[in-house]
C-alpha cells in the first residue's frame, strides 16, 4: 500500500470517529508536520501548540479532505502552513498592540506617569510572551467579551482546551507581574 493510499484510510478512519486512525495519522505525519511548523514559529513550544492545532483541525475536517486535490500530506502541510502563519501573525498583533501609545506616555515625565508607563511595558512585555494559542484565547475573553463556551464554539478548540489555555495564560501573567497569590480578572 502506497503512503498516499494509507494517509487516505487513515482520514477517512478519522471521518467517522476514529480515534485510532487519528494516533496513526500522528504517528505517520507527525515530526513532519513539527519540522515545518517549528521553521515556521522558530520556536518549540509555540510550534508545540501550533502542531496539536493541526492535527485537532485534521481531525475536525476529515469529512473535507479531497483527494482528487492533493495528498494526505500535501493536505496536511497546507493545514499546518496555514496554523503557523496565523501563530506568526498573532505574534506580531501582541507586539503592535503591546507598542501603541508608547509616544503618548512619554509626553508627561511625571513621577505617576513614569511609573504607569514601567506597569504597562511590564504587562506588554508579559502578554508578548504568551504562547500564541493563550493569546488568542485571552484576547477573545478579555478584549472580545466571549465566554469559553462561545470561545470554543468560535474557535473549534476543545471547551476543556480553552479552558486549560485561559487559565496557563493567567497563571503565567501572575507570576510574570509578581503576583502570584493575586486574583487576575
Amino acid at each position: 500500500m502506497s503512503p498516499a493510499t494509507e494517509g487516505q484510510n487513515l482520514i477517512e478512519g478519522m471521518a467517522v470517529g476514529h480515534r485510532q486512525s487519528l494516533e496513526q495519522f500522528y504517528d505517520h505525519y507527525g515530526q513532519a508536520v513539527y519540522n515545518l511548523v517549528v521553521r515556521i514559529v522558530r520556536g518549540s513550544a509555540d510550534a508545540e501548540e501550533v502542531v496539536q492545532e493541526v492535527f485537532f483541525q485534521a481531525w475536525r475536517e476529515a469529512g473535507r479532505y479531497d483527494p482528487a486535490r492533493g495528498t494526505p500530506h500535501a493536505w496536511l502541510m497546507t493545514l499546518a502552513r496555514s496554523r503557523a502563519l496565523d501563530s506568526v501573525r498573532a505574534i506580531r498583533r501582541a507586539h503592535q498592540i503591546g507598542e501603541s501609545g508608547i509616544e503618548r506616555d512619554v509626553e508627561d515625565p511625571s513621577p505617576a506617569r513614569a511609573e504607569q508607563f514601567a506597569d504597562r511595558a511590564l504587562v506588554r512585555n508579559a502578554l508578548a510572551a504568551l504562547a500564541p494559542a493563550q493569546w488568542r484565547l485571552l484576547a477573545l475573553a478579555y478584549y472580545g467579551g466571549f465566554t469559553q463556551t462561545e470561545i470554543a464554539a468560535r474557535t473549534g478548540v476543545p471547551l476543556g482546551t480553552v479552558k486549560t489555555r485561559i487559565r496557563a495564560a493567567l497563571e503565567h501573567l501572575r507570576q510574570a507581574l509578581g503576583k502570584g497569590d493575586a486574583v487576575l480578572p
